[in-house]
Parts: C-alpha cells; sequence; structure tokens
C-alpha cells in the first residue's frame, strides 16, 4: 500500500492559490473607480461626417440664421436697423426714391 493516500487527503482541506485573470474591462473599471472626483473626465467625442455634434448644430445655426437674414432682406424695418449696419452693405440696402419718381 501507497502511504501517499492520507497525505492526499490532507492537501485537499488546504486553500488552494490560484492565480486571477482580469480581463482588461475589469482593470478599467477599478482604474476609473480610483480616480479623484476632481480629474478630468476625458471622454471621446461624437462624429458625423467629421464634424462632432455640437460643431454641426452651431453650423446648422449660422446658416439658418444667415439664410432667414437675407431672406427677410426686403421687410423695410429688418433692412433699416440689421443690413444697413454691416459695412458695405448699407449703400446696398438703401432703397430711397429719386425725387423725380416722387409723386408728392
Amino acid at each position: 500500500m501507497c502511504s501517499s493516500g492520507p497525505f492526499l487527503e490532507q492537501l485537499s482541506h488546504l486553500p488552494t492559490r490560484t492565480t486571477m485573470v482580469f480581463t482588461p474591462t475589469l482593470r478599467r473599471a477599478a482604474a476609473q473607480a480610483s480616480t479623484s472626483a476632481f480629474a478630468p473626465k476625458y471622454t471621446i467625442p461624437r462624429r458625423v461626417a467629421g464634424f462632432t455634434i455640437p460643431a454641426a448644430v452651431q453650423a446648422f445655426g449660422v446658416f439658418a440664421g444667415t439664410a432667414a437674414l437675407f431672406m427677410f432682406g426686403e421687410v423695410p424695418r429688418v433692412r433699416r436697423d440689421i443690413l444697413q449696419q454691416i459695412p458695405g452693405l448699407d449703400t446696398y440696402y438703401d432703397r430711397r426714391i429719386a425725387p423725380e419718381d416722387n409723386p408728392f
């Protein structure tokens, strides 16, 4: 008989030491949990056709505002108060009636 039988029974009750393998996402989660609340928050901005979403909204707003301004350019109040205040466009938007065309 082999005397290793009871010895193996004694070893089976000892806690076994295994090495834990962490996936990169678990490591990343552990590292993010240990960062300071005052540390900068780094994010990767989302892009649509090469533009970030806030930049695309801003560009659309500029385009829509400019288009609306020139569409309402024939309204006398817009022409006087806004468009004639732009240097270089003041004479273009000057709509004075010539004295010979004035019936009064």
